[in-house]
């Protein structure tokens, strides 16, 4: 257990390093580059392309504190307390297109998703409804895509469909994040899911322009959003020193407030939320990389009715050790200016519905007020290669973290404390 003198000791590098990022004091460092899983030569037919994978993630995140609630506060994906969860099981199907491609190329993902994470990134009235237990179905992602021999040498990638959002460094599919809980920029600052076109125009081998339009955060089509706006979602992305610094920088601005649910005859329509996110990736040596994001979201009425305003940063840094083992770090600092944002669950519905402008059902799900939040995570990936067949590419993920309000506010641990510890591990399987 963290001692006082400890605690103020890691509240204090907290409050340092979240003014250096929101000053900008420190430099970025890390971008998630999007479908990474790109064939470096078509296969000689368009069906050899076609692959199918699984993988699971089971994980269990202990808290010390025990709160009566069970929860752990700020958190989504391990939000309940001393509690094993399938985090999830996720079947993909897909045929990548090839963006190096002179001619054309076409492509397909389907993405399909059971477990505890499902609660969170349902597509408004898909499958939020089938049950409201703890382990849900969910559609990650369902898409065609083609790149095309236009305006440029490098082409132009479309999407359409349903497809995870370019923002942020941290994603739904564990592989690809170093850590098994998530920063309070994945959770509360950036969306999850759209449903609508996307197209990356390949401008030359160091620049890429991003836009689409789609239904909004986490919406389909029709009855599936909660306004009767579009929303645009575009951006820039640069590969420098030959793939060793990439840098994303997107934005999402429309309409994302349910209709009728906003006070004193408000538009939902004409009330706009601007989510921006800026993710750097620098490969700094064979073994070290290095990863920024910042993030800056602001929304005119979701503040009962009034503007709401987050902003802050994560700084990661991972090593490669050796083939077994991996360590990493994280620090984090975001602010919700006007408490709109960050808030706990009570149970398993209350997030979807909070989306779709419906009342929430449990007394404790509750936001944490104007706060400044902090975190340390520090981790390990180990990589233990079992003989075990089905299991050799069994991935743990153990962690410690240390969450903390900055300005003496008591989000955590049933709203009685100013901070939070949680150790936590997990274990991600992949088919």
């Amino acid at each position: 257990m963290i001692t006082t003198n400890q605690r103020k000791f890691l509240r204090r590098q907290l409050t340092a390093i979240g003014a250096a990022i929101i000053v900008g004091a420190l430099p970025p460092a890390a971008v998630r580059a999007d479908d990474a899983s790109k064939p470096s030569q078509p296969p000689a037919r368009w069906v050899d392309g076609i692959t199918l994978s699984a993988q699971i993630d089971v994980g269990v995140t202990v808290n010390p504190s025990d709160p009566t609630d069970d929860k752990n506060f700020g958190r989504l994906f391990d939000d309940k307390t001393n509690e094993v969860l399938l985090n999830h099981l996720i079947i993909t199907a897909q045929r990548p297109i090839d963006s190096t491609s002179k001619g054309y190329d076409f492509g397909f993902k389907f993405q399909g998703m059971y477990g505890s994470d499902s609660r969170y990134t349902h597509f408004l009235h898909e499958f939020e409804n089938v049950t409201h237990d703890l382990n849900q179905l969910d559609v990650v992602e369902a898409n065609v895509q083609v790149h095309a021999p236009w305006f440029t040498d490098g082409g132009v990638d479309i999407k359409a469909g349903q497809y995870v959002t370019m923002e942020g460094a941290e994603t739904i599919d564990s592989t690809t994040n170093i850590f098994y809980s998530h920063s309070y920029i994945f959770n509360f600052g950036i969306p999850f899911k759209h449903t609508g076109l996307l197209a990356v125009l390949h401008a030359n081998p160091m620049f890429d322009l991003y836009a689409g339009i789609d239904s909004g955060v986490n919406t389909t089509l029709g009855g599936g959003d909660n306004n009767d706006e579009p929303a645009f979602h575009g951006g820039i992305g640069l590969n420098l020193l030959d793939g060793k610094l990439i840098t994303l920088a997107t934005t999402h601005i429309g309409p994302e407030n349910a209709t009728g649910a906003l006070p004193n005859g408000l538009n939902a329509n004409s009330q706009i939320r601007y989510l921006n996110d800026i993710t750097t990736v620098w490969k700094a040596t064979d073994k070290l990389t290095l990863i920024s994001d910042l993030n800056y979201i602001h929304d005119d009425a979701l503040n009962v009715g009034k503007a709401a305003t987050g902003y802050g940063g994560a700084l990661y840094g991972s090593y490669n050790l050796n083939d077994v083992f991996s360590p990493a770090i994280r620090f984090e600092v975001w602010r919700d200016e006007d408490g709109a944002f960050v808030a706990q669950s009570g149970n398993n519905v209350d997030f979807v519905r909070f989306e779709e402008g419906r009342p929430t059902l449990s007394g404790r799900t509750v936001g944490g007020g104007r706060t400044t939040y902090g975190a340390i995570t520090f981790g390990v990936n180990i990589k233990p290669g079992l003989t075990i067949p089905h299991l050799a590419s069994v991935v743990l993920r153990p962690e410690i973290r240390y969450d903390a309000s900055l300005n003496d506010t008591k989000p955590f641990n049933d709203s009685k404390d100013n901070d939070m510890v949680t150790v936590a591990v997990d274990a991600v399987i992949c088919f």
